[in-house]
């Protein structure tokens, strides 16, 4: 394993400890307003119309995943659908992103279809896109099959995510192609063994690199999710040289996150997003993005330092 992805690990592994946990809770409040737009949607519709300004869109995600009752799932149904119907109200292009286990699907697969066929069909009235995040490798196969019951039951505006440091992902997407599927492509945040993904970054930057191109050549529509400016070039490069418009793919990148990319970008004239995620379960998506990078793990320790010492 590469040195990035011991990083990450070991970092996704503290970040379980209560002990940790509790004290970032505690002490850290104010570092996650630097990834994500509040708790409240109506700080978050705050932050996607400050971003349209820029010139860049947003991808509002209400935070939250692995519930443990049909309550909690229908709950965060309604919480969603609560934030599809404020985005139907707005003149700017409107774009949600969820987890399909805040919608109980470690509960039950049917209860989780059942509660996207009621979020898809008012989307779909509103005009608002919706997409499937891919959560870790256990649950790939269930988030696939939901998707396609979905597509086959006629619901377009509906995408998915693809993650390339997983072995399967290429057949995955073998497996999805003949629906012309809109995709997010993305490295992977979850901390995931031997057995099932990559542990290498340059195995995993070039798998990201094939997948895209190959996607790119199929016709598929594609949204590169990435903040490596390495890969953004190569993306920039291929497409370019291959004639491929600038209307079949997008760029995404974090709130929070080289905004000034996203702002040149958007300059240049690509579609960028930036991910918005709001709500109170910030908790699992801080230490993901902590564990992306040890610069960031470097702003937890000085913002619980500063945390101790206002209350020292």
């Amino acid at each position: 394993m590469d040195l990035t992805l011991a990083y990450r690990s070991l970092v996704l592994q503290v970040a379980e400890h209560p002990w940790v946990k509790g004290l970032i809770l505690r002490r850290g409040r104010g570092l996650y307003r630097r990834y994500v737009a509040g708790e409240t949607l109506e700080e978050a519709l705050k932050a996607a119309e400050a971003l349209e300004k820029e010139g860049v869109h947003a991808i509002l995600d209400l935070l939250g995943e692995m519930v443990r009752s049909e309550e909690e799932a229908r709950a965060f149904q309604e919480e969603i659908l609560k934030l599809v119907r404020a985005l139907a109200q707005k003149p700017w292009p409107r774009y949600v992103s969820l987890k399909l286990t805040q919608l109980g699907l470690d509960l039950s697969e049917e209860l989780a279809l059942e509660l996207m066929r009621g979020i898809l069909r008012e989307a779909e009235a509103a005009g608002v896109f919706v997409r499937m995040d891919m959560e870790d490798s256990p649950r790939v196969e269930a988030t696939l099959r939901i998707y396609e019951a979905l597509r086959k039951e006629g619901f377009a505006g509906l995408g998915l995510v693809l993650q390339s440091y997983l072995y399967r992902t290429e057949k995955d997407l073998d497996w999805i192609l003949p629906y012309r599927p809109n995709v997010r492509l993305v490295k992977g945040a979850y901390k995931e063994p031997k057995e099932v993904a990559f542990q290498d970054k340059r195995l995993i930057d070039a798998e990201f690199l094939h997948l895209m191109k190959r996607m790119l050549r199929e016709g598929v529509y594609v949204a590169i999710a990435t903040h490596d400016p390495r890969l953004i070039g190569e993306a920039k490069r291929y497409t370019e040289a291959m004639g491929i418009p600038k209307d079949r793919f997008e760029f995404q990148l974090l709130f929070g996150v080289r905004p000034e990319e996203q702002r040149r970008l958007a300059r240049e004239g690509y579609t960028v997003r930036a991910y918005v995620p709001y709500g109170r379960f910030w908790y699992p998506y801080l230490s993901r993005r902590i564990a992306e990078r040890p610069e960031n793990l470097w702003l937890v320790v000085r913002s619980l330092l500063g945390g101790l010492a206002q209350n020292g």
